[in-house]
């Protein structure tokens, strides 16, 4: 209840007061935009994988660069449209020209002794030619070389190690939102843990200060109690902390709100152990991880460039080309540019080349050095291809080692964790009874708790290294589990 007092005299307003009426009204709409945004939302793994791949901007990146490799590649023929230049030129000579010459005039009557033939006279003249000049200039150009059609395969190439990027950066970003669902599982988990010894130690704190006030444990027993409660506080805001800080890293993955609230929903049961087979494994990972996918497909793209260089450098091209100049040979301020008779083709041609460059046939040009760093390039390439069969045949083994130490630990601390708890609960009885010490509780709840998180721990280790494995062997995620629903 709200009660709002007047001033010192200690007056209450009447709740017909306007400004009760005023203030109420606020609190009544400032209430439900303090809750605005941090509305809890429930997200299966599944569903954040969806988001991830629809909304995970480093995610588009990938797949708008995948879209403008398979434009290229759609349209690798363009190379063949020949190239048309069309221009026009507006010219002013630095001086005036005549053009002189001679030129026939009028039939001489009676000079012919041939019937129907007729003799013309011939006169010198001068013609004053026009300063500005109007001309025009259509060329048309293409060259083939057998490099082209290495050049357009190239291109395909080029996209189809586009899309195993794609499907490799969606792969990574589903690996890193599972294996981010399952570590907040697990901080969630763990701060329950926590909160479940809090409410221990207020226990321990009520049953110290009832046997204080008995007489049956002096002050610092109180004291010690307190201080092992207070102890915990830091420990639960700190991991409270990292998982509000790991929500926020998953809903900036998820394209939300980094200020998202999520309800995730828990392991169900027992997490269920895969039989593994290491060479099978390996075998699967050399052929299917999608980094060895995309170093092979890189080696291809490069060996079909350094084919197109060769091809290139090595084999002739011939060129065609069409041109026409037309140029006018009168005044284009006083004259008609329609007369078609007032245009002149000066140099218009036709062509065809066929040429052959010499250079790449000096092992020292740039060429043929060009051909030399390709060559090396592969080999590297090749080297790394092999580094990366050997670095996941050693990865794989390392994560089955995990797995194996996990389900073994998990294994043997099940009946470590009924021990803990079954010697924490005759503890706390005989310290209730006044039998143990404070620091024998102690020491019980915290075996208890480690063994606990111990096989907490464990499991969520088993689910993520479930996760990389799958990942190195390039299979869609959960097959490794489904697999084993199937056996059982």
């Amino acid at each position: 209840m709200i009660q709002i007092f007047h001033g010192a005299g200690g007056g209450r307003f009447r709740p017909s007061s306007p400004v009760v009426i005023l203030l109420v009204c606020a609190l009544w709409c400032v209430g439900p935009m303090a809750g605005f945004g941090q509305e809890t939302r429930t997200i299966a793994p599944d569903e954040a994988v969806d988001l991830a791949i629809k909304n995970n901007l480093g995610l588009e990146s990938s797949r708008i660069s995948t879209e403008t490799k398979k434009r290229k590649s759609d349209y690798a023929w363009n190379s063949f449209i020949p190239t048309v230049d069309l221009g026009g030129s507006l010219m002013r000579s630095n001086e005036a020209t005549t053009s002189s010459g001679i030129a026939p005039i009028a039939p001489i009557p009676g000079l012919s002794t041939i019937p129907g033939l007729e003799v013309y006279g011939m006169a010198p003249y001068s013609v004053d030619v026009p300063q500005w000049h109007v001309a025009g200039s259509l060329q048309m150009a293409l060259s083939i070389n057998f490099g082209m059609f290495a050049a357009m395969r190239t291109l395909r190439l080029d996209y189809e190690g586009g899309i195993l990027s794609y499907e490799k950066a969606k792969a990574q970003l589903e690996r890193d939102v599972r294996k981010s669902y399952y570590q907040m599982l697990l901080l969630r988990e763990n701060i329950a843990l926590l909160r479940e010894n809090y409410a221990a130690a207020e226990r321990r704190v009520e049953m110290a200060r009832a046997n204080y006030r008995a007489g049956l444990a002096p002050e610092l027993t109180l004291l010690q109690a307190q201080v092992s409660m207070e102890n915990l506080k830091p420990t639960i805001d700190q991991a409270e902390n990292g998982l509000k800080l790991a929500m926020a890293q998953f809903a900036m993955n998820l394209g939300l709100d980094y200020d998202t609230q999520f309800e995730l929903i828990p392991v169900a049961g027992d997490v269920s152990f895969v039989p593994l087979d290491i060479r099978d494994l390996i075998s699967q990972a050399a052929d299917g991880k999608p980094d060895i996918l995309e170093l092979k497909q890189s080696v291809l793209a490069l060996q079909s460039r350094r084919k197109a260089t060769f091809y290139q450098i090595y084999t002739p091209t011939l060129s065609l080309s069409w041109n026409l100049d037309p140029t006018f040979q009168k005044d284009p301020w006083k004259d008609t540019w329609f007369d078609g008779d007032s245009w002149r083709q000066q140099s218009g041609m036709f062509r065809i080349t066929l040429g052959f460059r010499l250079n790449g046939l000096l092992p020292f040009s740039s060429e043929a050095q060009g051909l030399k760093e390709l060559d090396d390039s592969i080999r590297s390439l090749n080297i790394g291809l092999a580094q990366a069969v050997r670095g996941t045949e050693l990865e794989i083994y390392n994560t089955i080692l995990s797995l194996e130490h996990a389900r073994a630990t998990v294994e043997a601390q099940s009946l470590t964790v009924n021990l803990a708890e079954r010697t924490y609960q005759l503890t706390e009885a005989a310290y209730r009874a006044g039998l143990q010490d404070l620091l024998e509780v102690q020491n019980a709840e915290l075996e208890m708790r480690r063994a606990k998180i111990g096989v907490l721990e464990q499991n969520f280790n088993y689910l993520t290294g479930l996760i990389d494995l799958e990942y190195a062997m390039g299979v869609p995620f959960g097959t490794l589990s489904m697999s084993l629903r199937s056996v059982q």
